[in-house]
C-alpha cells in the first residue's frame, strides 16, 4: 500500500535561522474492522498489513486462534459496504471507490463466534487501553492457550539471560526502518529465546504493531508462540500484555514501565513482565522463574 509515510511542509527554526523544507511524517489513518460483514471496531493506524492486523485484533479478542479459523479477509469500498473488494489475493469485484480503510474478516463456518467480552466494538484510538476486573476476567475466561508453565509442561520453560534481553532493544531500534525517516512510529519485535528477530512491525500505535505481529504468525500458522519474546518500545499497557496472553507469548518486555493493571495479569497468567529495559537495567514485574537471575548475580 504505499502510504505509510507522507509530506508536509515545515517550518525549520535552527539556532534563529528560519527555512521552510519538507518533512517526512508517518500517516495515520482510520480503519473499519467489519466481522462477517458486521461492523466491529474502528481503530487508528498506519496504513500497511491491514489484513495482519486485523486478524491480529481478533485473536486478542478471542475470536480467532488458528489458520484454520480464518477463511478470508478482504477490503471494502467506503463506509457503506458496497462497491468494490479486494481480497488477500488481490482479485476486486464490483464497482465504487475503494479507500482500503475498511476491512471484512470472514471466519470459517465452524467457528462459533462469541460475544466480543472486551467491549472494543465502537472506536480505539492509537493509544488506548483497558482497565478494570472486568477486563481481567474476560482474558482469564477466552485465552485458548495456558502461559503458565510453573505446574510442568511438555516443554522446559523459556529461559533468557537477562544479558540477552538487554540486547534486544538496541535490535529493535536497528530494525525501525520507518522511524529512522519520520521519528513518529512505535514498534513490536518477536524475537526467538536465543535472542533471533522473527519479526518487526511499526504502527503509529504500539498495540496495532503488536496485533500485525500476531495476525501475521497466525496466517502462517504459528500460533500459539509459546517460545517468543514480545518486545514493545514504550510502556506496557494492560491491553499489551492482554495480547501477549491471547497470543501465547510468554515474556513481555518493554522499554518503559508497565500500569498496575498489565502487572495484576502478568502476574494472573503466569506471564513474564519486564519493564524499564534500557542498556543493562530492567525491572521485572512478575514472571521471574524465566529470568537467570543467579547468573546475573554471579556476575554482579
Amino acid at each position: 500500500m504505499g502510504r505509510v509515510t507522507e509530506r508536509r511542509k515545515v517550518i525549520r527554526i535552527r539556532d534563529g535561522a528560519v527555512s521552510t523544507r519538507p518533512d517526512t511524517l508517518v500517516a495515520e489513518e482510520p480503519m473499519e474492522i467489519r466481522l462477517n460483514g458486521k461492523p466491529l471496531a474502528i481503530t487508528m493506524r498506519t496504513p500497511g498489513d491491514d489484513f495482519a492486523l486485523a486478524a491480529g485484533f481478533l485473536v486478542s479478542e478471542g475470536v480467532l486462534a488458528e489458520r484454520s479459523d480464518l477463511q478470508n479477509i478482504v477490503y471494502c469500498a467506503g463506509a457503506t459496504g458496497g462497491g468494490t473488494s479486494r481480497s488477500s489475493s488481490g482479485a476486486e469485484s464490483g464497482g465504487g471507490s475503494n479507500t482500503y480503510n475498511v476491512v471484512d474478516v470472514r471466519t470459517s463456518p465452524e467457528v462459533v463466534v462469541p460475544d466480543i467480552t472486551l467491549e472494543r466494538n465502537v472506536y480505539t484510538t492509537s493509544s488506548c487501553g483497558l482497565c478494570g476486573k472486568a477486563s481481567l476476567d474476560a482474558v482469564r475466561t477466552t485465552a485458548r492457550w495456558v502461559v503458565d508453565d510453573t505446574r510442568g509442561g511438555e516443554a522446559p520453560p523459556v529461559r533468557l539471560d537477562p544479558e540477552l534481553l538487554a540486547s534486544l532493544p538496541d535490535r529493535l531500534r536497528a530494525a525501525q526502518r520507518v522511524f529512522d525517516r519520520t521519528g513518529g512510529l512505535h514498534a513490536a519485535a518477536l524475537f526467538g529465546e536465543d535472542g533471533e528477530l522473527l519479526d518487526v512491525r511499526e504502527d503509529v500505535g504500539r498495540h496495532n504493531a503488536v496485533d500485525k505481529l500476531v495476525g501475521r504468525a497466525l496466517q502462517s500458522g504459528g500460533l500459539p508462540l509459546s517460545r517468543a519474546v514480545l518486545l514493545v518500545s514504550g510502556r506496557a499497557s494492560f491491553e499489551l500484555a492482554q495480547k501477549a496472553v491471547m497470543a501465547g507469548i510468554p515474556v513481555l518486555a518493554a522499554v518503559s514501565a508497565p500500569s498496575s493493571l498489565a502487572v495484576d495479569l502478568a502476574a494472573e497468567a503466569g506471564l513474564t513482565l519486564v519493564g524499564f529495559l534500557r542498556g543493562s537495567s530492567m525491572n521485572v514485574y512478575a514472571g521471574e522463574h524465566r529470568i537467570a537471575l543467579r547468573a546475573a548475580a554471579d556476575r554482579g
